[in-house]
């Protein structure tokens, strides 16, 4: 999960170019991030540390930044890392690592993007589909950002009792 600054408009590509006729192309977009981590050094005195992160954002994802995301844009993305490599012009073999979005929220607007309606600015978001394995249990209640809800009526399991020893007293290492 990060919240961060766009460096960068999204560059959009369409792969698939032989399906393009027939409308079947995937759509990526790719840009920066950049998060910044405030913190007081031993003399009081804020520093800041800012990453920069590459993101890809696939199909419509992808849709979203072309239509939304621009330099200066404030986000929330839910993502995954991935590390690939690839060789150079001159041989050398390169490794990047980026993050691959799940679910992108637009959070903020810069002057002049947006219109403001009677009922303020609604940025638009965007999950991507998401897989659930038919062993999963099905889920409850769902709070924004899929985090689930627990229900305080239900009653809590009671704790077992190890008779004053910890269980992590019978572990074999």
């Amino acid at each position: 999960m990060l919240i961060g600054n766009v460096g960068r408009d999204p560059e959009v590509r369409y792969l698939d170019q032989g399906a393009a006729q027939s409308g079947q192309t995937t759509k990526v977009a790719t840009f920066t991030l950049a998060t910044t981590d405030r913190y007081r050094d031993r003399n009081g005195e804020v520093r800041e540390n800012t990453e920069w992160h590459n993101l890809v954002l696939w199909r419509q994802l992808a849709d979203l930044a072309e239509k939304y995301i621009r330099k200066g844009s404030q986000i929330y993305v839910e993502g995954h890392i991935r590390t690939r490599s690839y060789t150079d012009q001159q041989g050398n073999k390169k490794y990047v690592t980026e993050v691959v979005a799940d679910n992108i929220q637009l959070l903020g607007r810069r002057e002049g993007e947006g219109v403001q309606q009677s009922g303020g600015y609604q940025a638009p978001s965007y999950q991507a589909p998401s897989y659930q394995s038919p062993a999963a249990p099905a889920q409850g209640p769902q709070m924004d950002g899929g985090y689930r809800k627990r229900d305080v009526s239900a009653p809590v399991a009671p704790q077992p009792d190890f008779g004053g020893a910890s269980p992590e007293d019978d572990l074999p290492f």
